[in-house]
This record gives C-alpha cells, sequence and structure tokens, in this order.
C-alpha cells in the first residue's frame, strides 16, 4: 500500500511541476508575441499600467476590416493611446448624447445635425492632434539632425545613430524613432522604416530628411556634411513658420468665432421667444433655411481657412 501512495504523491507532484512549468512557457510565449506585434505595428506599445484597453473584442474585429487599419494608423499619427474600438465607441456615445440633448433643447429637426456635428468633430480632433504631433516633430528636426551629424561623424552607423537618438530625444521624435529602430531591429530596409516615418508624420522638412539619409546610406558616401547644412536650414524654415503663425493667429481665431456667432444667434433667438426654433423648424421651409445657414457658415469657415493657410 506504500508504494502506490509514494507513486500518486509523486505522480501529483511531477503533474503540478509540468503544469507550473507550462503556465509559465505560455506565458512567456504570449509575452513575446506580444512584444513582437507591438513592434511591428504602426500603433506602437500598447498602453501599460494604468490604461486597460476596453472594448477588446470589437477591436479585433475592426482591426480585421480595412477600415479599422486605416483608424489605428490615423491614431496612431496621433500619438493618442486609444484603440480603434474605443474611439468609434466614444464617438457614437457623444454623437448619441449630443442628438438627445439638441432634440430636447431646440428641436428634434437638430439631432440629427448635432450627431453629424459630433462625428465630424472626432475626426476634426484627429486631424488637428496629429497636425500638432507633427509640428511638435518639425521643431525636433534640428536637433535630429545635429545629433545625426554628430553619431556618424563619431563612425557609428545609420542604424546605430538612429536607435541613439530615439533614446536621448524626447516624444515625439524618441518614440517615432524608436518605432523605426525596431522595424530595423526586425530586417527592416534603412529605406522601408524612414518611408514608413515620412508617410506617418508628412511634411516638406521631414521628407528633405529622409531623402537625404537614404541617399547617402544608398551611396554610401558621407552624410555629415549635407546633415550639419540641413541642420541650419531647419532652424530658418523654423523661425519662418512660427512667424507666419503668429501673423495669421488673428485670421484663424475669426474662422472659429463665425460659425459660434451664428450658433449663439440661434441659441439667443430661443432664449428671447421660447418655441420658436421648434415652430420655425416644423415646415420644410424653416428646416431648409436652417440647412443652408449651416452650409454657409461651414463654407465660410473652411475658406477662411484655406485662404489663411500659407505652406512654407
Amino acid at each position: 500500500m506504500a508504494d502506490p501512495a509514494l507513486l500518486t504523491v509523486g505522480g501529483t507532484l511531477l503533474s503540478g511541476a509540468l503544469a507550473v512549468v507550462g503556465v509559465q512557457t505560455y506565458a512567456s510565449g504570449r509575452a513575446q508575441r506580444q512584444a513582437l506585434i507591438e513592434r511591428l505595428s504602426d500603433a506602437g506599445p500598447a498602453p501599460r499600467a494604468g490604461h486597460r484597453r476596453r472594448f477588446a473584442r470589437l477591436d479585433r474585429r475592426l482591426r480585421a476590416t480595412a477600415v479599422g487599419r486605416r483608424l489605428e494608423r490615423r491614431l496612431a499619427a496621433t500619438g493618442l493611446t486609444t484603440s480603434p474600438a474605443e474611439f468609434v465607441v466614444y464617438t457614437a456615445s457623444a454623437a448619441a448624447g449630443l442628438w438627445l440633448i439638441a432634440a430636447t433643447a431646440l428641436a428634434a429637426f437638430f439631432g440629427p445635425i448635432a450627431a453629424l456635428v459630433a462625428v465630424w468633430s472626432a475626426f476634426a480632433f484627429l486631424t488637428w492632434q496629429r497636425q500638432k504631433r507633427i509640428e511638435r516633430f518639425i521643431n525636433q528636426l534640428p536637433e535630429l539632425a545635429r545629433i545625426l551629424a554628430n553619431a556618424t561623424q563619431a563612425g557609428l552607423a545609420l542604424r546605430t545613430a538612429l536607435g541613439m537618438a530615439a533614446d536621448e530625444m524626447d516624444a515625439p521624435a524618441g518614440e517615432e524613432l524608436a518605432k523605426v529602430a525596431a522595424k530595423l531591429a526586425v530586417g527592416h530596409s534603412v529605406d522601408e522604416a524612414l518611408g514608413e516615418l515620412a508617410d506617418r508624420l508628412p511634411s516638406r522638412e521631414l521628407v528633405v530628411l529622409v531623402t537625404t539619409l537614404v541617399l547617402s546610406h544608398r551611396a554610401g558616401g558621407t552624410v555629415v556634411t549635407s546633415l550639419r547644412n540641413l541642420t541650419q536650414t531647419l532652424e530658418e524654415r523654423k523661425e519662418t513658420r512660427r512667424e507666419v503663425r503668429t501673423q495669421l493667429s488673428q485670421v484663424t481665431a475669426t474662422a472659429y468665432v463665425v460659425p459660434l456667432m451664428g450658433v449663439g444667434t440661434l441659441l439667443l433667438m430661443d432664449r428671447i421667444s421660447t418655441g420658436s426654433i421648434e415652430r420655425m423648424t416644423d415646415s420644410f421651409w424653416g428646416q431648409a433655411a436652417v440647412v443652408v445657414a449651416f452650409g454657409l457658415y461651414g463654407t465660410g469657415f473652411f475658406l477662411i481657412r484655406r485662404l489663411s493657410k500659407i505652406d512654407v
């Protein structure tokens, strides 16, 4: 009776030990797989402690579609940690909430308009966030060119210089260069990694820098002199862009004030004469007048923004 008991205890301990080893191996493999996906993904590393991904099932379904992948790349260019599923759910919730508020506070006719404005505002926010990130990256380009010039002058390879710049620079340049270094680490060429960087953050300055690095890498010549000259040029363009932005700040403010004046006038009219908006939108001509008015305000906004846009 003792031998079977010992065999049973030994078998149980061995099974438990193998189970522990199996769980550890599975967890390690899953972590390595996730790390590899993060290194190859345009969205960058997933958020760590303090931010838990929500709507994971919906997120997987969205990433499997072409629209979801485009949205993922657009979110990645903004530097936000929001997943495509979170963006879709939050946007839909905001649209539904504004629909109810507008339909209750003003009239039922304004519900769909408020929902469309909410959706447009969400994507406009992504565009603004992306442009803001591009501007910050452009401001860091002179420092990046200086670091690369010093590294190459010291005899370091371009791949090593890019990795060193990723460690030394702050966001967003540090984050974007870290993605480039991760691409290079898994076998991508310098042309592909830098080309993807230029696609994520399109700008003339970055295209010039990427072209300089790619041509120098292909030709095998020295890149120090080119980077030194490029650093000075980028500094001058940075100052010019700042001056142009300051001169056009009043025009930019006007583009936002004009539509807000129209909405404010509409609310003031309903405040003075309660129910006037609802009575106005009961008829077809009243609804048509509101749509035309909003269309004209929107056209004025885009025209002012277009005329005040100066490419430097």
